[in-house]
């Protein structure tokens, strides 16, 4: 895991993403391996840039994990996040002017998550304190007092706005399963190095959403898209967020320390893994979304899903002994090693398709694909394995 963090992961955004000529990173590569050198740079790129080298460096102590996450922080702060208004752009141009200004608040969680991370690894006092003011941005904007849970977007300026999608793949929700996981990452991250009691207190909250709401107490599986009042289609089942939803919600009760709690979300994880499991294929690879009113299932093992398999059923393991999970994650990892990870140039590709052909017309590096789901994978198995 290690090998494959450093020398496959990290050594190619230290040595192909870095813009030496405009600062930052750069916004992406293509799939053929080709840098587009004019592209768009997204908030949620450079916040999982920010959280992944910040996270090696608490980890490994190497300080050119130190000097990227530094880089990093200091691009978000000098281009991402809206000094008038608060909150963080989604986009910027590739001279780091603010491109789509929209205040998303699945990129302001992870732009809490970067910071926190950092404060957490070298005590950083301007990154937490970045990461407080964001929080009290979510709290202040996106927070809904009267139905509970956090508005998925609004305008530069804190207003309604009419399209909430984080992508063109997504329905127009006003909450979604994938922002509320994506935020309560970050609380949990945070409280670590701030115990804040309205912090704790949120983050109390979104643990009971997505046991009481989000998840569905029939399928099992996660409902993803709802309006205001938490009303919503329940039509897809994405195997991926489920299983990593099994372990994030896991960790948010640990870091909270509280028994009975921890009790309750341990009672409902292993049904919700057992429910991803409908995506595991014989080849070892967990596949990506079914369509319960058509059941089409979507085939593509995208790399962050085995990630997330890789790390939920090593959970299980961990903390229930499951032999079975662990031979799970076994399996996605020799499928992960066989098919993902590109041993000549670095990274991972996106995916292998259906007919068993790489998926080479998806980014190696970009808006979406991040150094995040494959380095916080390699990094929960090594901390894991050093606090065994």
């Amino acid at each position: 895991m290690q090998d494959v963090l450093e020398k496959n992961i990290l050594r190619f955004w230290l040595e192909r993403m870095m813009d030496h000529l405009n600062g930052g990173f750069h916004g992406r590569i293509d799939g053929k391996g080709t840098l587009i050198a004019g592209a768009e740079r997204g908030a949620i790129l450079n916040a999982r840039i920010l959280w992944a080298f910040a996270a090696a460096y608490r980890v490994l102590h190497k300080n050119e994990y130190l000097e990227a996450a530094m880089r990093a922080k200091r691009y978000i702060i000098d281009h991402f996040i809206d000094h008038e208004l608060g909150g963080v752009f989604w986009s910027v141009d590739a001279l780091g002017n603010p491109l789509d200004t929209k205040k998303q608040s699945y990129a302001i969680g992870f732009t809490i998550y970067g910071m926190s991370e950092l404060a957490r690894a070298t005590g950083d006092d301007e990154a937490l304190q970045w990461a407080m003011r964001l929080f009290h941005d979510l709290e202040e904007h996106a927070f809904d007092p009267v139905n509970n849970g956090y508005v998925e977007a609004l305008t530069r300026e804190w207003k309604p706005i009419a399209d909430m999608r984080l992508s063109d793949k997504d329905e127009n929700g006003a909450k979604t399963m994938n922002t509320h996981l994506h935020i309560i990452e970050p609380y949990t991250n945070l409280l670590r190095v701030w115990r804040d009691p309205l912090l704790e207190r949120q983050t109390r909250r979104l643990l009971d959403l997505f046991l009481d709401t989000i998840l569905n107490p029939v399928t099992h599986h996660l409902d993803l898209f709802f309006d205001e009042q938490w009303q919503g289609k329940r039509n897809i089942q994405s195997f991926g967020h489920d299983i990593e939803a099994s372990w994030l919600l896991h960790e948010t009760a640990l870091v909270l320390g509280d028994d009975a709690l921890t009790e309750r979300v341990e009672q409902a994880i292993r049904p919700l893994a057992q429910a991803a499991g409908e995506g595991l294929r014989g080849d070892g690879a967990m596949v990506y979304e079914k369509w319960t009113d058509t059941g089409v299932v979507n085939e593509n093992r995208d790399w962050w899903v085995q990630c997330e398999c890789i790390i939920g059923h090593a959970d299980l393991y961990q903390y229930f002994g499951d032999r079975e999970a662990l031979d799970i994650a076994l399996r996605c990892w020799d499928f992960t090693k066989r098919h993902l990870i590109d041993q000549e140039n670095g990274e991972w590709h996106w995916g292998v398709k259906p007919d068993g052909s790489l998926n080479l017309d998806d980014d190696k590096a970009g808006f979406w694909k991040c150094p995040y789901h494959n380095t916080r994978m390699c990094l929960e198995i090594i901390e894991r394995e050093m606090n065994a």
